[in-house]
């Protein structure tokens, strides 16, 4: 029953993206005013988010900026099952832009493995599938809470063969991503989400402590392996993007967890700020907070309509 409904998963992603990129544009746009007209989750979130982060800005700045967000946010969305669905050279097409690609081969050529840190902006499942072109890769993953979903996760990101190692986050997959590392191998990680409380250190993401994952900051400093932050940047007005690695601070290696959650954070936070309204906002970022005075869950009063 669980690879059946995950079938009608990917049939019914299938469909979406086989609508024209205007079609899929306009579906966006419509969504996103479903969401400001509807105060949905995705609308409240963004917003809290962007007066943690922006504080500078007006109430009507914010609203601005919200409003740009949660457009990108329901195009990345549909664009996202065009790229699952569809061709992978039809996708990395649209790669209008290379930049620090050498950067990245000679990470390779080095071989002492690489982790290529992808945070939650322009579309990491792009970046994901020119990855796997190039190489040889393992994926890190959280496992949704559905069994259908990670049944549909699985097949979209399967395409490629075994080109993609797909790693749940969990202790076994941990053992075997320092034994890749270790053989010269390449790891992609999303290095901004919150992880579990015990599982990371509270670092200043945006001026607000953020628990942050120590898992990047063990593989680093016990592999030896390079770390490059990559992303797939939307540029222009159609369906174009531009690929870009950059060189991590060397911080990230650090041997004391906070001091390499702090860079791992600036890092994040210097590639989100290039273009706001492309990074995921609609992420609850913040829901767990040092204990200390004043330091509380900022959504909480949002949780009356989830």
């Amino acid at each position: 029953m669980t690879r059946f409904a995950a079938l009608l998963l990917y049939l019914s992603a299938a469909a979406i993206g086989r609508l024209p990129w205007p079609w899929l544009r306009a579906l966006g746009d419509a969504i996103a005013a479903l969401w400001r007209r509807r105060d949905a989750r995705e609308s409240r979130v963004a917003l809290r988010n962007l007066e943690i982060a922006y504080p500078e800005l007006l109430p009507s700045q914010r609203i601005v900026l919200r409003d740009a967000i949660l457009r990108t946010t329901a195009r990345q969305a549909l664009e996202t099952l065009r790229f699952w669905t569809r061709p992978h050279a039809q996708n990395l097409a649209l790669l209008r832009e290379r930049d620090g690609v050498d950067a990245f081969d000679a990470a390779i050529a080095a071989g002492k493995g690489v982790i290529v840190a992808a945070p939650h902006y322009g579309n990491w499942e792009l970046l994901n599938q020119w990855l796997a072109w190039r190489t040889p890769l393992a994926i890190l993953y959280r496992p949704p809470e559905s069994a259908v979903g990670e049944a549909f996760l699985r097949r979209v990101r399967a395409d490629q063969g075994d080109r993609v190692t797909q790693i749940r986050a969990e202790g076994p997959g941990i053992r075997a991503l320092f034994k890749l590392l270790k053989a010269g191998g390449v790891v992609g990680i999303l290095p901004d989400q919150q992880p579990k409380a015990g599982d990371g250190v509270f670092a200043p993401f945006f001026g607000r402590p953020a628990l942050t994952m120590t898992l990047l900051n063990r593989l680093a400093e016990r592999s030896g392996a390079a770390v490059l932050f990559g992303y797939c940047e939307r540029i222009g007005q159609g369906p174009e993007f531009a690929l870009r690695f950059e060189p991590a601070s060397d911080a990230l290696a650090a041997p004391d967890a906070e001091r390499a959650a702090t860079a791992l954070n600036a890092d994040v936070e210097r590639i989100a700020r290039r273009d706001p309204a492309q990074y995921q906002w609609t992420y609850k970022r913040y829901t767990l907070q040092p204990a200390a005075p004043g330091e509380t869950n900022p959504y909480r009063d949002l949780e009356w309509n989830r």
